[in-house]
């Protein structure tokens, strides 16, 4: 009969016959230390590589949005596999993390994003040799994103909220100025000099990249803003007179849209702003300085290339007609 050590891998060494003779103990004491010294000079599980990731510059920079988003996979990751040794991950067992998580494709992609920037911490300090996240294709999300607000479905929100309501200053700030609602809560007369709004957008500042948008104060909005009981702080302000927190807002003003009987949301209003702009000619600098998007972005892209097919496709109709069917005035007919 054969005996064998197995270490933790799953290596099986076989141990020298026969049992129980001098060199079959010497043999084991000696497969016993050296696993038990790789152990114990190891020591680096995953939980203990979390800590040192938390502890280090790396995280300290992180984005303050993002640092949010990691925190909730953190905490599953330190769960599910927290006291597994470091050196046992593979790319199969980020694909089987993602894999779990694959009903919330959303969860799962954030999952990859933070196993990546660990294990890119876990290569940068040589505690492992290569990024087992790297490469690992995420989950395909179809979403088609925040509703954008129809004509139709403002004009019917206007009518629900007059001038002079907290829900109308609220709308007419959002698709007046473009900005989001963490930024749209900050907003107030601090902001505001010779008609004009200056903020820097909160997005961009946890980024580390603070951006600056100026925004002129069109005539809608200054009548709303007059017209409506404002804070001391910020221009929007609960029922109790305290500034919003922009998930507070998103919240009360969604509660807004269900009344007025519309689908949409703040965020959906920014893309009515930014279409708007689009199809009354703004170019794509212009849309990029209003809404804070970086040089080159796809969003400016996307709607000048909208509003262009609109307008090309408006103006084109008539070349369907074949051409033998005069184009003739109805009035003179």
């Amino acid at each position: 009969m054969w005996f064998f050590v197995a270490t933790r891998k799953g290596q099986r060494t076989r141990l020298p016959d026969p049992y129980g003779s001098p060199e079959f103990h010497e043999e084991y004491r000696k497969l016993l230390a050296q696993h038990l010294s790789g152990e114990l000079q190891s020591g680096r599980t995953l939980g203990w590589l979390i800590e040192q990731w938390l502890a280090s510059p790396q995280w300290g920079q992180t984005a303050k949005e993002t640092r949010k988003q990691y925190t909730y996979q953190i905490k599953e990751m330190r769960r599910r596999a927290g006291t597994a040794p470091i050196e046992d991950f593979t790319t199969e067992s980020i694909v089987a993390g993602r894999d779990t998580r694959a009903h919330k494709p959303s969860d799962a992609n954030k999952y990859l994003r933070c196993s990546v920037a660990l294990w890119k911490f876990a290569v940068e300090r040589q505690w492992v040799k290569e990024n087992p996240a790297k490469g690992v294709e995420p989950v395909r999300v179809k979403t088609k994103g925040f509703h954008p607000w129809t004509e139709d479905e403002a004009q019917d929100f206007e009518e629900c909220w007059p001038v002079g309501t907290r829900e109308r200053l609220a709308f007419d700030l959002l698709v007046f100025t473009g900005v989001r609602r963490s930024d749209v809560v900050r907003l107030g007369r601090q902001n505001t000099r010779d008609d004009q709004i200056t903020i820097t957008t909160e997005k961009s500042r946890n980024m580390g990249k603070p951006v600056e948008v100026t925004i002129s104060i069109l005539p809608p909005l200054a009548t709303s803003i007059a017209a409506t009981p404002v804070g001391e702080k910020t221009y929007l302000v609960t029922s109790f007179g305290k500034p919003f927190v922009k998930e507070g807002f998103g919240n009360w003003f969604k509660r807004a849209c269900v009344k007025a009987e519309v689908p949409g949301s703040s965020h959906g209003l920014r893309k009515l702003a930014a279409k708007r702009m689009a199809e009354n000619g703004a170019t794509e600098a212009e849309l990029n300085a209003v809404f804070g998007w970086a040089h080159g972005s796809t969003e400016s892209a996307t709607y000048i290339r909208s509003a262009s097919r609109k307008k090309l496709s408006l103006g084109s109709a008539t070349k369907m007609l074949p051409l033998t069917l005069p184009l003739t005035d109805p009035e003179k007919a």
